[in-house]
């Protein structure tokens, strides 16, 4: 079997009713949109193809549909927004892991649980670990992490965000 290279959307659109779109990387670079890109979207949607815009930010839908704003996206494409943040949510507005959870990951990811404050423990009480990276404090060390969850290894831990690596523009970070 050989594989075929597609140079663009455009050589298999009409094969396929749906599209799982990722934004980081295919729509913008952290910095811009990408030339082409809102015109793909606008073919899509004046052919009746159906999409989501997909991220693994640790983030609700609704602040990367800021941050696309800023980037200057056609609002119209808002609404078809999921990230694994509005994932994380979802499951802590049904119990899914359990009620009480330890955030482990950076503050600015706080707004992963916005709302579910109040079911933030520590280690100790948790049901389960959210885990949305490395903590700001020890952000290069593995082995804090390890001896923090040493102990802890029985927990289910729900990761939002696997990136160690982001690229923004052409500055890797």
């Amino acid at each position: 079997m050989t594989k075929r290279i597609i140079v663009g959307i455009k050589e298999i659109y009409e094969k396929y009713d749906a599209f799982f779109i990722d934004l980081w990387g295919v729509i913008h670079n952290g910095i811009k949109l990408f030339p082409g890109a809102m015109e793909v979207l606008e073919n899509l949607q004046r052919h009746k193809k159906r999409f989501v815009l997909m991220s693994n930010a640790p983030r609700p839908s609704k602040n990367v549909e800021k941050f696309l704003l800023g980037l200057k996206m056609d609002k119209i494409f808002l609404k078809k927004i999921f990230t694994s943040g509005e994932a994380a949510l979802k499951s802590l507005k049904e119990n899914i892991y359990g009620k009480y959870f330890y955030h482990l990951g950076p503050e600015r990811d706080n707004s992963l649980y916005e709302g579910f404050e109040k079911n933030k423990k520590n280690l100790q009480e948790a049901d389960f670990i959210l885990c949305s990276g490395f903590l700001d404090s020890h952000e290069d060390s593995l082995e804090y992490h390890k001896k923090l969850l040493k102990n802890h290894t029985k927990l289910k831990m729900i990761c939002v965000n696997p990136d160690l690596i982001v690229h923004r523009g052409l500055k890797k970070e």
